[in-house]
């Protein structure tokens, strides 16, 4: 079991029980980064609860040897996509991918994420299997911008 297993086994029936779903977690060097949401987001108040459960538990269970720095937060507007379900949740919308240096082709590309299967993805076009895939986000997209309000006349008075 990799340290990011032992932690998720860890962590996910406790922020359940806080009504979070754990998204994410990321051991990268030193640092473990632990990504929670719910429905509708989370809040600074969300994030500080959930970071004192996260602490508390892995404090008692110490599934990590040595010393690292514990993240929690949301995973924002800009998610990463690591697990088929990342892929799967995110179809329909638009995700900016890179695939590894050894993967023929464009290595950067974004568009729509037309589908995701338990072997890999299919965005605007293209099939790439997860094990291609170095790093995937979502990507914000902003609505079209309002139109310039034009100022009033004046009546004149005569």
């Amino acid at each position: 079991m990799t340290a990011d297993e032992r932690v998720r086994e860890i962590v996910e029936p406790l922020l359940a029980d806080a009504g979070l779903e754990l998204f994410d977690v990321e051991l990268t060097g030193a640092t473990l980064r632990v990504l929670v949401d719910r429905d509708g987001g989370v809040d600074l108040d969300m994030v500080s609860r959930a970071s004192q459960l996260v602490s508390d538990a892995l404090d008692r269970a110490d599934p990590l040897p040595g010393r690292y720095v514990l993240e929690v937060s949301s995973p924002g507007v800009e998610r990463p996509l690591r697990t088929p379900e990342h892929f799967r949740r995110a179809v329909g919308t638009t995700v900016a991918l890179r695939t590894r240096a050894d993967v023929d082709g464009e290595r950067r590309f974004e568009g729509i994420l037309d589908g995701a299967d338990d072997d890999g993805v299919i965005v605007a076009g293209r099939r790439v299997g997860y094990g291609e895939i170095e790093r995937a986000r979502t990507v914000f997209v902003w609505g079209p911008s309002p139109r310039p309000v034009k100022p009033k006349k004046k009546a004149h008075a005569r």
